[in-house]
């Protein structure tokens, strides 16, 4: 196996997930920081994608200097999907470009994600055209099923098809984000292919982590661990799963903001809105409750650093365990 995600297989590490809503440019760059071996992209869709006008489109812009971001597209149809691909490699310059067969958001059926799992073999149709348009490495993510665990079937049929790698989601679309990710699962289904398989699901933790890397997967890709932790991909490069200390998570959460309103400027009222990250900035502090009522509440980055200054101002303490 050559190209991009052999190049960053080759070291230790985790992958941030895409994230609809959270893995945004200033979360792909907190990652990146930390030694994520890459990040992907928000789902974009391909139709959606084919009817906009410019490169000026927020999903897949990326940051200044951004690298190693792989852009997730879905599609049911590859007569968007092959220019969809040629149209993101021309406006953002990807590292690679991912197909989006998880998503189980009712929004998106009939359109792609976690429906392709009932068609597989319009996923392979799929894969193939995209293929075609691009000499990037391709790859797709995956959960186990629907309602049921094909995930193997489906998994040999995308590497027939041409991907570099499958993540899986240990979980079938039915379940959404209820129960806990079957790693078994993951790891039948790195057995039956010869790319990479980078599994997914429930990892929040150095020890977790790394007890699920021995059960036969490339890598481990973060999801909703990682949202307010960006040092678990530390933790995971570097094998020190120690915590910051809380005024360095202040800060982190404070930088956070900026990042945010720097990429997305000014809103339509004219203000540097930070409001998405309301459901962020919490959990970059979860050992202290008594400021989740004012997190939640904040505008701008200078209600982040009012809402944070007992924390900022106190002295750098050594990490602690989580």
């Amino acid at each position: 196996m050559s190209g991009f995600y052999a190049n960053r297989l080759s070291r230790p590490g985790a992958v941030l997930a895409p994230m609809a809503g959270y893995s945004d440019a200033p979360m792909r760059q907190l990652a990146a920081e930390q030694g994520a071996l890459w990040t992907v992209s928000e789902m974009i869709s391909a139709r959606g994608l084919l009817e906009h006008d410019g490169p000026d489109l927020t999903l897949g812009r990326p940051y200044p200097g951004e690298q190693n971001r792989v852009v997730q597209l879905f599609g049911a149809l590859p007569e968007f999907l092959a220019p969809a691909v040629q149209r993101v490699e021309e406006w953002f310059a990807p590292a690679a470009i991912d197909l989006n067969m998880g998503c189980p958001v009712p929004k998106v059926r009939g359109k792609g994600g976690a429906c392709l799992l009932q068609t597989p073999e319009v996923a392979y149709e799929l894969i193939r055209a995209m293929k075609s348009a691009t000499s990037l490495d391709v790859s797709a993510k995956i959960r186990l099923g629907w309602d049921e665990d094909r995930s193997v079937e489906v998994a040999q049929g995308l590497d027939e098809a041409g991907v570099a790698v499958i993540s899986v989601h240990g979980r079938t679309s039915k379940q959404r984000y209820t129960g806990e990710a079957d790693w078994e699962a993951i790891a039948r289904v790195a057995e039956s292919v010869d790319v990479p398989v980078i599994g997914s699901g429930d990892i929040t933790t150095l020890d977790r982590a790394q007890q699920r890397s021995r059960l036969g997967v490339a890598s481990v890709m973060i999801g909703r661990g990682a949202v307010g932790n960006p040092w678990l991909f530390r933790a995971l490069a570097s094998g020190d799963g120690r915590y910051p200390s809380a005024a360095v998570r202040a800060r982190t959460a404070l930088r956070h903001a900026e990042l945010q309103a720097e990429f997305y400027g000014e809103d339509r009222f004219g203000v540097r809105s930070v409001k998405p990250l309301r459901k962020v900035l919490p959990k970059y502090l979860p050992d202290h409750p008594q400021l989740r009522d004012e997190l939640v509440k904040v505008l701008t980055v200078e209600d982040v650093a009012r809402v944070l200054a007992p924390l900022l101002q106190q002295e750098e303490e050594l990490p602690t365990q989580p």
